[in-house]
């Protein structure tokens, strides 16, 4: 793996069809050490802030983060403010995390870069 992350950002999100029990925090802490700046609560939600210097940028990052979260099939809640955008992650259908939760984050990494 060239980067964190890098190899979680060229995998695809899974649909998850419920009754799967949500990944254990020991997998979480393994999974969150390769994505930088990604937090977690407990073990059912990652989240981030990226930080802009404009509004319009804030608004067209979002944009992106919006495209890809479709063409994934996988849609975080995003908190846009002034010149940040909050994302949080989780699969709903199990109220917890999956590996497509982690690689939605690297992929919302990739279009920061």
């Amino acid at each position: 793996m060239t980067e964190a992350g890098g190899d979680l950002a060229q995998r695809s999100c899974v649909p998850c069809r419920g009754g799967v029990p949500p990944m254990p925090p020991a997998e979480v802490e393994s999974y969150l050490a390769r994505l930088a700046g990604w937090t977690h609560t407990g073990h059912k939600r990652i989240a981030k802030r990226y930080t802009f210097g404009r509004y319009a940028e804030t608004v067209a990052f979002f944009n992106r983060v919006a495209d890809t979260a479709e063409r994934e099939g996988h849609h975080p809640v995003c908190t846009v403010g002034f010149r940040e955008l909050t994302v949080e992650i989780w699969t709903h259908k199990i109220d917890g995390l999956t590996e497509s939760d982690f690689v939605l984050a690297a992929k919302i990494d990739s279009l920061a870069r």
